[in-house]
């Protein structure tokens, strides 16, 4: 994925040892809960190496030394540094899940809050399945690291030390052949680990590949019926598939090997130490119990080894999954609120363009030297041919994107002073491409103003002629609408759209008024509910409409990002062949068909 200015990635690639810091710089919070879980760990740690203690002496003071209370009472201490360890082990396992869950919590809390702060050129570059992928599969892998992994690690750490320290003060010479034996283990640990870990971030791209390859599927369900596509749809699915399938059998063979590796050294040195342990049994150097406490503390000290050789291919996983969520994170909008930027108030709608040009990222220049003024009230009608550059001096206005040159004004304000969110709060948008929620019908008019009254809402559904078909759907108001308004035509959502807008009352009102794809009694609907949006509204609309056109103050025709002509229908009739063209190859048509309907 492609992110958008994103500092740390330019400078130099950060280590697994950065990145897994700053993970677990998610723990802060619950730095409380934290110190009960690892105090809870040393405890539990620490009746693990009293456990062949008890042992030992149960066989050479209670069995060998025939001494049957004893017995009885180490039996029970057994028993009760058992019962101990569950109830330890039960409230080190509640924390640590409820701190984990914390950490996923806040770094999808932060996702969100990012994703919403960068500027459209981000998503421009960005596929929603990478997205998901990152919030999703990516956050859970920080949360294992945070909780169970981490502690593995450290718990693993602190039982080799200690069991290690034991065995020396039991038996220096049979604690040295399990100390001959550890660099080999550790180095094994550690080579698999610097394979693992690039390994995991092909593997995590892959399936990024593989959540969006099924996002736009389902997002382009009924494009893929239409043109029967279900079948190569399949063969482009499974070939990714395929791909992730053979990234992750090939991690699946290097863990199968990595792990029985280590073990097979671990029991070497096992019958290493019975062997050599039971020579000195048999000399009477040492007693049964001690050789059995010293083989219990090897398998002990064994299980640490072979936790952190697990441990270490999850860190290398979740040293991947954390890269990728930071790139989100420290990804900054090239769209911000300067420091000072000043609220916008009490808004006329006077908006002016001086010398504006503009290009997106990594191309030439889209709009050039625009100038042009907007007095509250009026109707501005952008017209041209495809590519002109009409939806970028909408986006301009809304300040998606801020200007490569000269500057934007309403009511005087340069756009880059006010904040942005006073700004976007004085414009309603209505475009063609209607985006409607998952949700009910009175939820996505009262998006922008979420604790409008039902009143409210009503009045601005009856100006925007929706009010009727609304009160038809099965549940009225509180009816659910399908993802992206699915379930509602083209004309229903429009008006929904439109409703909305009026819902929030903008001083500045940007529109594409195209009605093509609805039939002619729906256009009428259309056409009055936004006659009705415009009302004392400063208007920009991207004309379709000979009916808007000839409502224009004024019309800005473009082309090649340059204003070509300006004025009014009938001065630009008379005074603009590209005008003129561009009237009789999209409007004249419009007009004829009046013509015939009027004489019916």
């Amino acid at each position: 994925m492609k992110t958008q200015n994103s500092s740390p990635q330019n400078a130099s690639a950060p280590s697994t040892f950065q990145i897994l810091r700053r993970a677990l710089g998610y723990l802060k919070p619950s730095k409380k809960i934290v110190t009960g879980i690892y105090v809870t760990m040393f405890l539990i740690q620490g009746l693990v190496i009293l456990n062949p203690q008890f042992i030992r002496q149960m066989i050479d003071r209670g069995i060998f030394g025939g001494d049957r209370p004893f017995l009885a009472w180490a039996v029970f201490g057994l028993l009760g540094l058992t019962l101990l360890k569950g109830v330890l082990t039960y409230f080190q396992g509640k924390w640590t899940e409820q701190v984990s869950q914390t950490v996923a919590y806040d770094l999808r809390n932060d996702i969100q809050n990012k994703l919403n702060a960068l500027s459209f050129s981000f998503h421009d570059q960005t596929e929603a399945g990478q997205i998901l992928s990152r919030s999703i599969q990516d956050v859970e892998r920080i949360r294992f690291l945070t909780g169970r992994a981490i502690l593995r690690l450290i718990e693993g750490v602190v039982l080799l030390l200690s069991t290690a320290v034991v065995l020396f003060l039991m038996n220096p010479s049979l604690a040295l052949i399990v100390v001959l034996m550890m660099p080999l283990l550790l180095h094994r640990a550690y080579s698999f680990g610097k394979v693992f870990r690039p390994l995991s971030i092909d593997i995590q791209n892959q399936l990024a590949v593989l959540t969006t390859r099924l996002e736009q599927n389902l997002r382009g369900a009924q494009v893929v019926k239409a043109f029967a596509q279900e079948n190569q749809e399949i063969e482009r699915f499974l070939e990714q598939n395929d791909r992730w399938f053979s990234m992750s059998a090939k991690a699946a063979r290097l863990e199968s090997f990595n792990v029985p590796f280590l073990n097979l050294i671990a029991n070497l040195g096992t019958v290493f130490i019975i062997w050599y342990g039971g020579t000195l049994v048999i000399r009477g150097e040492l007693s049964l119990g001690e050789l059995v406490a010293f083989t219990t503390y090897l398998a002990q000290l064994v299980r640490p080894i072979q936790l952190i050789g697990r441990i270490i291919p999850i860190l290398s996983i979740a040293a991947s999954a954390g890269e990728r969520i930071f790139e989100i994170l420290d990804a900054f909008p090239d769209v911000d609120d300067k420091p000072g930027a000043i609220e916008l108030q009490n808004v006329h709608g006077e908006v002016r363009f001086e010398n504006v040009s503009f290009r997106y990222k990594f191309s030439k220049n889209v709009l050039k030297d625009i100038t042009f003024d907007a007095q509250p009230g009026q109707v501005i009608a952008l017209l041209g041919m495809t590519g002109s550059g009409k939806s970028t001096v909408i986006n301009l206005i809304a300040r998606f994107y801020d200007v490569t040159a000269g500057r934007i004004l309403i009511d005087g304000h340069d756009l880059r002073d006010i904040q942005m969110h006073s700004l976007r709060q004085n414009i309603g948008i209505v475009l063609q491409d209607t985006v409607l929620f998952a949700a009910s019908i009175r939820e996505n008019i009262a998006f922008g103003r979420p604790n409008a009254t039902d009143e409210e809402i009503i009045v601005a559904a009856r100006d925007a002629q929706a009010h009727d078909f609304i009160m038809q759907t099965p549940d009225g108001y509180a009816t659910r609408v399908g993802e992206r308004g699915i379930t509602l035509s083209g004309g229903q959502k429009q008006r929904v759209a439109i409703a909305r807008a009026l819902l929030t009352d903008p001083r500045i009102l940007i529109l594409d008024d195209a009605t093509s794809s609805v039939d002619s009694q729906t256009e009428r609907l259309i056409q009055h509910a936004l006659a009705r949006l415009m009302e004392g509204r400063t208007t920009f609309v991207i004309a379709h409409r000979l009916s808007t056109i000839r409502r224009a103050d004024q019309i800005l025709v473009l082309e090649k990002g340059q204003i070509a002509a300006r004025g009014t229908h009938e001065t630009l009739l008379e005074t603009s062949l590209l005008y003129r063209d561009l009237y009789e190859l999209q409007l004249r048509p419009q007009e004829q068909l009046e013509i015939v309907m009027s004489d019916k």
